[in-house]
């Protein structure tokens, strides 16, 4: 008898288009499947910014409860909102190919850069990284909450709320909305959240191991997964949530993996980024080494200044 893999995801046209891309890897490989929607609270709160419902598992814990009872055999989420630290019963077990890492900026006028000092420019955006960022490079650019989906935030600055959108390149890219955007930002500037671009594929540990392992081997990208498993390892040191203004980035090249990263004050005033590199096949001790070079430049002090703000 054939098994039918039911995939876990949130109900938003971008979340959807995750599920229908890990959906079709599957049924490349044989596999038959079902899409389940859930609903979670990040869906649900809207009036309240990420930071204040509490970063662990706002977008996650509908679906991981689905997964412990057997409902769904797996979730699909944005790698980059899957909080550091996994309860121990859920795995992380393949991640999907990256798309390209950049934010953008998302303008009906094409003319928009965040350099322009000509006239007030203001910013739509959830991300307290980009917020804090935009106060370190480009402190003349007001910013304002904008929460949704896509969808949403864009009918928001055509109302007005703001000029443009600070958002990530996959999400827009894959939305289909390429050709509103203003300004592809610099890496040197803004680097991207942890696992920004791709699609984690989360499981319970009791999942059958055979079905697992089919799943890993039609959806797992190997150098996406050394990429974000160095990424996450940085980011559970540093106890990184969404509400943390952290990044970090790595880039494998043969058998070598560098990753990029560091954290920035709320106010922007204080940024401190710092690389390393090492070997591809142990991706979490580098992760590991880079927080701790973090933490003893200085962003020991940036972290206990922004958990006493937020709290």
């Amino acid at each position: 008898m054939s098994y039918k893999v039911k995939i876990g995801t949130r109900g938003s046209k971008l979340a959807l288009w995750q599920a229908y891309h890990v959906e079709d890897l599957l049924q490349q490989a044989g596999m038959e499947t079902e899409i389940v929607l859930i609903d979670t609270k990040g869906d649900q709160v809207l009036d309240v910014s990420i930071a204040k419902i509490g970063s662990k598992g706002v977008f996650t814990q509908e679906l991981e409860d689905q997964l412990m009872d057997g409902r769904i055999d797996i979730a699909v989420h944005s790698a980059k909102d899957m909080q550091s630290r996994l309860d121990e019963a859920f795995e992380l077990i393949a991640f999907t190919e990256r798309e390209q890492v950049n934010d953008v900026l998302l303008s009906n006028d094409k003319e928009i850069s965040l350099s322009s000092t000509e006239k007030p420019l203001v910013i739509g955006t959830s991300s307290t990284r980009r917020v804090a960022t935009l106060k370190h490079f480009y402190p003349h650019v007001k910013t304002v909450e904008v929460r949704g989906n896509l969808q949403t935030r864009i009918r928001k600055m055509e109302e007005g709320l703001c000029d443009a959108l600070l958002l990530a390149f996959a999400g827009v890219h894959r939305m289909g909305y390429d050709d509103q955007i203003a300004q592809l930002l610099s890496l040197e500037e803004f680097i991207p959240a942890v696992g920004q671009g791709s699609v984690a594929i989360e499981s319970a540990k009791s999942l059958n191991p055979e079905i697992r392992e089919k799943i890993i081997q039609a959806c797992n990208h190997s150098e996406t997964e050394a990429q974000l498993r160095a990424e996450r390892a940085y980011l559970r040191v540093l106890e990184g949530g969404c509400s943390i203004p952290v990044f970090a980035l790595a880039s494998v090249s043969g058998e070598k993996l560098s990753l990029d990263g560091g954290i920035i004050s709320l106010d922007g005033k204080q940024r401190i980024r710092l690389s390393v590199s090492g070997d591809k096949n142990d991706p979490e001790s580098l992760g590991e080494q880079l927080a701790e070079q973090v933490l003893q430049a200085g962003g020991k002090e940036i972290l206990e200044e922004i958990k006493k703000t937020i709290r």
